[in-house]
């Protein structure tokens, strides 16, 4: 691996008057506490030449009902979502992510800050083969777990995305991906069938 940056730290930030809330898909072993992200002394991981990261966030935008959505009460001592919210209630903006990284032979990290701008009406139609690929193998990893995030997910609707997104497959890891995907909707429905019957169909 040729090294172009070391020490890379991804910030996200959502905008209160979009998004309700959120939650970050896997990478639980690589958070960073908030003010890490400034901490040039904290390590972080290192980007080579012709390198992604994909990170998945699910969210709940404001308005929608979830029962993910739990009832605290308000802060006495703190600013009110209301108050907070109020100067970015008029923009479009639905988050700003935040990157920071050194040089690889710096000791200073340097800050770049991009807002994403929510203007898509069929947002996953817009979306890159890449995404698409990675939001199938993320409802394909809570399926096979059987988390309580995946709701309405099916199998189908995994393997469905991930076969609009195979795009150019030189390896076939994504045609292969497919097949292990199918094989394992076939196990889940004889082990349904199992439970509800009793016996092997």
């Amino acid at each position: 691996m040729f090294t172009v940056a070391k020490d890379v730290k991804l910030q996200i930030e959502f905008n209160p008057a979009k998004v309700q809330a959120y939650r970050l898909i896997g990478y639980e072993n690589r958070l960073l506490n908030n003010e890490d992200f400034n901490d040039d002394q904290k390590d972080a991981g290192e980007m080579g030449a012709g390198h992604t990261v994909t990170a998945l966030y699910e969210i709940i935008p404001v308005g929608v009902e979830s029962k993910f959505v739990k009832s605290v009460d308000a802060l006495k001592y703190q600013k009110t979502k209301k108050n907070t919210s109020s100067s970015f209630s008029n923009t479009n903006e639905l988050l700003t992510v935040k990157m920071r990284y050194k040089q690889p032979d710096g000791n200073r990290s340097k800050l770049l800050e991009q807002p994403v701008v929510d203007h898509y009406q069929d947002k996953l139609t817009k979306t890159s083969d890449n995404f698409k690929f990675s939001a199938s193998v993320a409802m394909f990893g809570m399926l096979l777990r059987q988390s309580e995030f995946v709701q309405e997910s099916t199998f189908e609707q995994a393997i469905a995305l991930a076969e609009g997104a195979k795009g150019v497959d030189k390896e076939g890891y994504r045609a292969e991906y497919v097949k292990i995907a199918k094989s394992a909707q076939l196990l889940a429905k004889d082990l349904r069938n199992f439970a509800t019957t009793g016996r092997e169909k």
